[in-house]
């Protein structure tokens, strides 16, 4: 694997490769001293054209806890303020020796542009309304790990702004490449204009499907991306699909609770919701680290045991 862009390039062994490898590299991440030697004299960059936190700083820990340098490039202090483009920023990148370029950016398919203009390793941290690739592997890492190695069989629900998020198109990918599944739960306005060949059903009810799935996925509203009037108020939208205190009780007592980030505590999913027992949140956030640490080592790693 040269590059990881897409979900869609991986198939179930390929998911299940790099959800092995996690394991290995959580373990890692548990020790007293959280790093090994295993990419020492590589060089990761992070070139982010959008605000990021935890993707950002995510992959950066995971570089480092890799034993690799690490470089990030920032637009504001950058010379695209002075009009230089996607093409000759990457490549000016590429002129000081790197072997991975970890990419996000506000239009589809601009990771895909960059992997064909370097020779480094890309791996797509979010592309416009596109992909999320390794926000879906961790997520599947994360369910993996409280319900065994397979997801056969599993229901799992993503409730919000489907159209406008990338998360819900690679997560919903990846969860069904291991066997569960997936319900998209949005106002009509929300699901994309079209579904054809994506493994999915279409709920417009959240309270219909509660008592019948095992994972509730929360997205943001991206109000960001919206761009026009697709809701009538957020406090309409937030009355038919915020996760409530009340509408977790109604839910399965093992249904798991999830959400990618950044979060609206309140309207959007309740605090206690979020900090209670069956909410995953943070453990995201700590897989997070370990599965990105599993993708660099399998993009520019030598192969092999992890000291």
């Amino acid at each position: 694997m040269k590059h990881l862009l897409s979900i869609e390039d991986l198939d179930r062994a390929a998911v299940e490769a790099l959800l092995d490898q996690s394991d290995a590299f959580l373990d890692v991440l548990a020790r007293d001293i959280p790093k090994v030697p295993a990419l020492r004299g590589k060089t990761v960059v992070s070139l982010f054209y959008e605000e990021s936190t935890r993707t950002r700083l995510s992959f950066e820990t995971a570089a480092k806890r890799l034993s690799a340098d690490t470089m990030s490039f920032a637009v504001g202090s950058s010379s695209v303020k002075k009009g230089e483009s996607l093409l000759d920023t990457v490549k000016t990148i590429e002129a000081m020796g790197i072997d991975a370029m970890v990419v996000r950016h506000h239009a589809a398919g601009a990771p895909h542009r960059v992997a064909q203009w370097i020779d480094a390793s890309v791996i797509n941290a979010g592309d416009g309304r596109h992909e999320h690739p390794t926000q879906a592997l961790l997520d599947a890492f994360t369910l993996r790990r409280h319900r065994g190695p397979s997801l056969d069989g599993c229901r799992v629900a993503i409730i919000g702004d489907i159209r406008n998020s990338r998360v819900a198109r690679s997560t919903m990918l990846c969860f069904t490449r291991l066997g569960a599944r997936v319900t998209f739960v949005a106002p009509p306005t929300l699901i994309p204009e079209r579904l054809d060949g994506w493994p999915v059903t279409v709920a417009h009810d959240l309270d219909d499907v509660l008592g019948e799935i095992d994972v509730a996925y929360v997205l943001r509203v991206q109000e960001e991306r919206l761009g026009q009037a697709l809701l009538p108020t957020l406090r309409e939208y937030y009355a038919r699909y915020g996760l409530t205190a009340e509408r977790a009780a109604r839910m399965k007592p093992d249904t798991f609770v999830m959400h990618p980030g950044p979060m609206i505590r309140g309207p959007e999913i309740a605090t206690e919701v979020v900090d209670g027992p069956r909410s995953l949140v943070r453990e995201q956030v700590t897989n997070g680290v370990a599965v990105r640490m599993a993708v660099l080592w399998s993009l520019i790693g030598s192969g092999g045991h992890v000291a």
